[in-house]
């Protein structure tokens, strides 16, 4: 029999902290990066090669698997886990993002959003019910209330507006959760905690949902237009208020740099497009910080890009060669990037654990941004 949800605290340095989440579909060693496979597929790579690269946990969509191919039609061909070949746990997104990503094309009222479809304009409507629901079918092993995330700047009133709604909807989620049973069978529903730039909203939104219960907590609505200092001075306050026996998802974030910061504030959860996006541009994150492979001193290189990267694809293949193929356009360079890329935001993660779990966080802290700041290697 599968094993119900849980999470296991093993150990802090200072707020930093390592643990584990159990899962009907395996465990997750955490602080974990979650891979985004939005449409069912971490972009360019097969489920194996995510797997390979050190990946516990993937993140899929609700409102983009809603359209299509259709919750119902993946849960008639086995699941999520099943449709995709990805037998280790998956979260889902309510589809909270997309109220505001795609505001032009929904209206939103209290029993639901009603989304006008981006792909052929038929009309769909998510509300918290039928969102749980489409994550039941999907068998996401952790499913997210949905909620209603604003761009900041904002008004107080909106960002109070959205904050209390997105309250209600986590009372109905939680219903619609227990009423579906999926509880029973093991698996966990995330609150949201919003409250924009406001932090006496973000606390007032932690208490409400802590009252509420769930399996764990997100923090959502951040990096969404605020600098830097106003997202870490959010989680600097938000996070300790969050029960501690609890895991902790910081939504969409982030840079290898905001990850570290996080964790420093007690965060134990991770996902962001930025590691198969940036393949786009052609952009390694690598331990000497970003390195921007168009570039034409590249061209000529034939030293790999990391020759320490516990990726085979940063150690054997040349600069030279990943900056032909990126200038090239061709497929397989977008392939590798998106590769390198995950792998070194798992191995950042992996150290970041290891570094905690010998109470020198810190430490590994300060040596990961000198190695940045020290930058890419030296002229041949």
């Amino acid at each position: 029999m599968a094993e119900p949800f849980s999470f296991r605290l093993i150990g802090n340095d200072g707020a930093a902290r390592f643990g584990e989440i159990t899962t009907p579909h395996g465990t997750v060693a955490t602080p974990a990066f979650m891979p985004v496979g939005t449409q069912a597929t971490v972009k360019g790579l097969p489920p194996e090669a995510v797997r390979a690269a050190g990946a516990d946990i993937v993140l899929a969509n609700t409102y983009h698997l809603m359209l299509r191919p259709g919750a119902e039609r993946i849960a008639a061909l086995g699941g999520l886990h099943n449709f995709m070949k990805w037998p280790y746990p998956i979260l889902t997104d309510s589809g909270g993002f997309q109220v505001m990503s795609l505001s032009e094309l929904r209206r939103l009222e209290e029993r639901c959003v009603t989304f006008r479809s981006h792909l052929d304009g038929a009309m769909f409507e998510l509300s918290p019910e039928r969102a749980v629901e489409i994550q039941n079918l999907l068998g996401a092993d952790i499913a997210m209330q949905i909620d209603e995330c604003i761009k900041l700047p904002a008004a107080r009133t909106e960002i109070e507006r959205a904050m209390r709604l997105s309250l209600r909807w986590a009372e109905r989620s939680k219903r619609a959760f227990e009423q579906q049973g999926r509880a029973r069978d093991g698996y966990a529903l995330f609150g949201i905690v919003q409250g924009g730039d406001d932090l006496q909203l973000r606390l007032e939104s932690v208490r409400a949902l802590t009252d509420i219960g769930f399996q764990g907590y997100a923090i959502g609505g951040l990096a969404v237009g605020e600098s830097a200092e106003v997202m870490r001075r959010m989680i600097d306050e938000t996070a300790p208020a969050l029960p501690a026996d609890r895991p902790r998802y910081l939504m969409g974030v982030g840079t290898p740099e905001d990850i570290l910061e996080a964790v420093a504030r007690g965060i134990d959860m991770f996902d962001c497009v930025l590691p198969t996006r940036n393949r786009r541009h052609g952009v390694a994150f690598t331990r000497y910080g970003p390195i921007t492979l168009k570039n034409a001193r590249h061209a000529d290189d034939p030293r790999p890009l990391d020759e320490a990267s516990s990726c085979p694809a940063a150690r054997d293949y040349s600069r030279a060669y990943l900056h032909h193929l990126i200038k090239s356009g061709e497929l397989l360079g977008g392939s590798l990037l998106s590769t390198i890329n995950l792998a070194y935001y798992q191995e950042l993660t992996a150290g970041i654990r290891a570094a905690i779990a010998v109470g020198r966080f810190a430490e590994f802290q300060a040596e990961t941004k000198a190695g940045w700041a020290r930058g890419d290697l030296p002229p041949r």
